[in-house]
């Protein structure tokens, strides 16, 4: 059984993506600090894995904890020698992931996303780990691109949360580039997550302000909000709402799985940027007629002026994903729609 660390997994993609590697043959030490998920994850992971296989309920270890803590990881590594499961690669999700919050705190997001994985950095080579999947994100893409974007499409992030993103990936390419290396990476770059585990004991739980579309759709559904801000009917769209690849959480987190299984199987240095999306775009209103038509409900909206920053169009290639990965998304938007609102229906507080 290999040993693995999950940074940020206590979070909407981290705790989808351990129940999965818990079905496989992984032993988990996951990380999280809590300040955008709930430390209740522990106990929803052991009901779900109670329902799947008791055996899987002994194979997980929750550490709370931020990942600037270099001292604290250092423990963790140490800690996984002494229970003689060492580990072998790290799932790195661990960050603040607000791209409005990341314009009005910048340093905020540098000191957490860039300067947090520097330290777990220094401790994985400390220990001889050098294998890591890490989470990016479309938003690194430049605006002006055309979709479908390609993994050779212009990096040009426009706000702070995508910069750092993107040097990450140039921190984790310097690494794969340096004369001693051996490190095999993965950056994942995924286009637009929604949906929840079928069970709906898992989902997402958005912390403040919503500034996602499939939450605030849950929220008006529920009732807790009046009516949908659309930004804009006057795009060059099917139907003049911005278009967007939308992709199951749960095909999110079997891509994770992959691309741990394809680094841990290589036997060389190795550096991959991959696209994780469905491949087509989806537009507001037929992400709102979606979740009407399958829900059977009536979502209020109303059209508002568009946002700064804002782009028609953003869906991703996702042929390389296929091709390496043999990865290709099994939920369709019907199962991200259903999904979603059964999760915000059992969880109308999230895991209060």
């Amino acid at each position: 059984m290999k040993s693995i660390l999950i940074t940020g997994g206590a979070g909407f993609i981290g705790s989808h993506t351990c129940l999965q590697l818990l079905q496989q043959d992984y032993f988990l030490y996951i990380l999280d600090s809590y300040v955008n998920s709930s430390p209740k994850i522990a106990e929803r992971l052991d009901k779900l894995l109670c329902q799947i296989n008791q055996k899987l309920r002994d194979k997980f270890k929750f550490i709370e904890g931020d990942i600037r803590d270099e001292s604290m990881i250092d423990g963790i590594f140490k800690c996984s020698i002494n229970e003689n499961r060492p580990i072998e690669g790290v799932i790195h999700f661990a960050g603040l992931k607000s791209v409005a919050e990341s314009v009005s705190s910048p340093s905020l997001y540098w000191d957490v996303n860039v300067g947090g994985t520097i330290k777990l950095i220094r401790i994985m080579e400390k220990y001889s780990c050098r294998t890591i999947v890490f989470s990016s994100s479309a938003t690194i893409y430049s605006e002006n691109n055309r979709s479908p974007l390609s993994e050779d499409s212009e990096i040009k992030p426009y706000n702070p949360y995508g910069q750092t993103k993107a040097n990450i990936e140039n921190l984790l390419k310097d690494l794969y580039t340096s004369n001693d290396s051996c490190w095999r990476v993965i950056n994942l770059r995924y286009f637009n997550p929604i949906g929840a585990h079928p069970s709906g004991l898992i989902g997402e739980e958005p912390r403040g302000k919503i500034n996602n579309l499939f939450p605030y759709l849950n929220q008006v559904a529920s009732g807790n909000i009046k009516e949908l801000k659309i930004y804009g009917n006057d795009w060059p769209t099917i139907d003049g709402t911005g278009v967007r690849d939308y992709i199951h959480i749960m095909d999110l987190a079997d891509a994770h799985c992959l691309a741990l299984n394809y680094l841990i199987k290589e036997k060389k240095a190795t550096l991959l940027s991959i696209n994780i999306g469905t491949g087509r775009g989806t537009s507001v209103l037929q992400l709102l007629k979606t979740f009407e038509s399958v829900n059977s409900c009536k979502i209020p909206f109303r059209f508002v002026d568009r946002r700064l920053g804002d782009i028609a169009i953003s869906y991703a290639s996702n042929d390389l994903a296929s091709s390496i990965l043999s990865w290709r998304p099994k939920r369709n938007l019907s199962n991200m729609c259903i999904d979603g609102w059964r999760w915000q229906k059992l969880n109308p507080y999230g895991y209060e």
